[in-house]
């Protein structure tokens, strides 16, 4: 969960095994990653109260797999369209929302995890 970020919330999951392409991943890591998705699907939604999240796998600039997860908001400034994360120039957090926001999404983790 990186502090500059297109919406509050954005998290990128990267794979722990090195695969360029979903298919390129063994059974073990897919099956893995996709859990761990689900997780992080979750308590992001449970942390940030979204109104839906969005998923982006590319692969095109970083030749190792990763997912996107972009949660959305009514009035967001990406309402009505894609995400384009090099439009979001304003920082998107308040002073300590970042950090109070990731402890939070850690603390479901460690929840769900269990």
């Amino acid at each position: 969960m990186p502090k500059v970020a297109p919406v509050i919330g954005y998290v990128c999951l990267v794979s722990n095994e090195h695969a360029v392409e979903l298919h390129d991943l063994s059974e073990e890591g897919a099956r893995d990653l996709m859990e761990e998705a689900r997780l992080v699907s979750r308590a992001l939604s449970l942390v940030t109260k979204a109104v839906k999240l969005n998923y982006e796998i590319h692969g095109n600039t970083l030749p190792h797999f990763h997912i996107h997860f972009f949660p959305r908001y009514r009035g967001d400034r990406f309402e009505s369209r894609p995400i384009d994360p090099k439009a979001a120039g304003a920082p998107v957090y308040q002073f300590g929302e970042f950090e109070r926001l990731r402890n939070s999404l850690l603390e479901e983790l460690k929840r769900s995890a269990t």
